[in-house]
């Protein structure tokens, strides 16, 4: 469960936890400052919850126009679309818009690697280099290719997992 907090710009008035957007929107109706008036503007804050949500929310920009999606991407998204959601628009600076466009057409190559060399080396088992004869295999310059992967892919950490990226 992601827990929000709504921190008021109003100095003179309390903030306030939430879950859900209903909750938000409750609270938030409720809301007033020392002298009674309501409090319209509010700062949210990512409190509690999965890494992998708190990176989410970093990326997504969240403030009170966006949070109901937020916690609605947070609630329904599975893990790839949230990582290709985090690098996709806070790595690449792509434009996302929750009520019309899927999470799964964003158009970015992600690699759960460790380091580009890791990368190179995975790409050549999997034939991308083409075949290689196994006496030979310990000629290959990883290194080398690990360079030339960095014209194309970069490194992030998400979440505690580092991943190899490409923005298409």
């Amino acid at each position: 469960m992601t827990t929000l907090y709504a921190q008021p710009y109003d100095i003179s008035a309390a903030g306030f936890y939430f879950t859900s957007a209903d909750d938000y929107a409750a609270k938030a109706a409720r809301a007033v400052n020392d002298y009674g008036d309501p409090v319209e503007e509010f700062e949210i804050q990512f409190i509690d919850g999965e890494d992998l949500d708190c990176a989410l929310a970093g990326a997504w920009g969240l403030s009170q126009s966006n949070v109901a999606d937020f916690l609605q991407a947070a609630g329904n998204w599975d893990d790839r679309e949230k990582i290709a959601f985090i690098v996709a628009v806070g790595e690449c600076g792509y434009r996302f818009d929750s009520k019309t466009d899927d999470p799964g057409q964003l158009d970015v190559d992600l690699y759960e690697v460790d380091s580009l060399r890791q990368l190179a080396e995975q790409f050549a088992d999997d034939g991308l280099f083409g075949e290689f004869p196994k006496h030979l295999s310990c000629y290959i310059d990883f290194e080398a290719i690990a360079r030339d992967l960095a014209c194309d892919y970069a490194m992030t950490e998400i979440a505690g997992t580092r991943y190899a990226y490409r923005c298409a």
